[in-house]
């Protein structure tokens, strides 16, 4: 199963299960909050060597096989929880956050430029501590621009996260959610420039003497112990 959900604000990346011994370096991503595994004997490996690795990431098994020794096996290896197919995404949804729940991984975990902080967990946006009423598309566009912070990142990649594998969107709805997205965080201390024939960049925009919060933004932007 691979599939995206930037409408619940997932980031779903996969890898094609092979050796044991050379996927689980692949898969063991540091940012990951959780893990889906497919039953099958390479999977259990895989999911065992996580283990091994000291990796307490929450796992939840995925699969069609539904023996109660199969279960067992797969929970045994390490897996946190055990979904049998089919089953509906509202199901899958509260699964995972209970097991998130469970495991302390909902912690909030905020990233901050200037006066513009980004919560990687409750995925939200504010300004001052004021949040940003933005769509959960619009979130993911940031987000893609926020972990880059200073990078320029190409439409493609932004039409990638913000729409997953879905077909029929244009890179101009890009556009779009861009210039709605620079409204939204305007005055924050930080600016998402166009790169032409590149993509797009969020970077710090200059300051100018005027402003009545320049003196915060200066400070806010210094770096630790200068």
């Amino acid at each position: 199963m691979v599939y995206n959900y930037p409408q619940l604000g997932w980031r779903v990346d996969s890898a094609l299960l092979g050796s044991g011994t050379q996927t689980v370096p692949f898969i063991m991503y540091p940012s990951a909050h959780f893990y889906f595994v497919t039953y099958h004997t390479i999977g259990v490996i895989v999911l065992r060597r996580l283990r091994t690795h000291q990796c307490t990431t929450p796992v939840l098994i995925l699969s069609a096989r539904d023996a109660d020794d199969e279960r067992v096996q797969g929970l045994d290896a390490g897996a946190d929880d055990y979904l049998v197919k089919p089953f509906s995404i509202n199901e899958l949804v509260a699964r995972v956050r209970a097991l998130l729940r469970r495991s302390g991984g909902a912690r909030s975990q905020q990233v901050r430029h200037a006066r513009l902080a980004f919560d990687t967990v409750s995925r939200t946006v504010t300004i001052d501590d004021d949040v940003v009423d933005l769509s959960s598309r619009e979130v993911s566009l940031l987000e893609a621009v926020f972990v880059h912070f200073g990078q320029v990142v190409s439409k493609e990649r932004l039409l990638e996260q913000v729409y997953g594998y879905e077909g029929d969107v244009g890179l101009n709805t890009i556009e779009v959610y861009i210039h709605r997205l620079r409204k939204k965080i305007a005055g924050s201390g930080v600016a998402l420039r166009t790169i032409h024939g590149r993509g797009y960049r969020l970077e710090v925009e200059d300051i100018p003497a005027s402003d009545p919060h320049a003196g915060e933004l200066a400070r806010s932007l210094r770096p630790s112990g200068g």
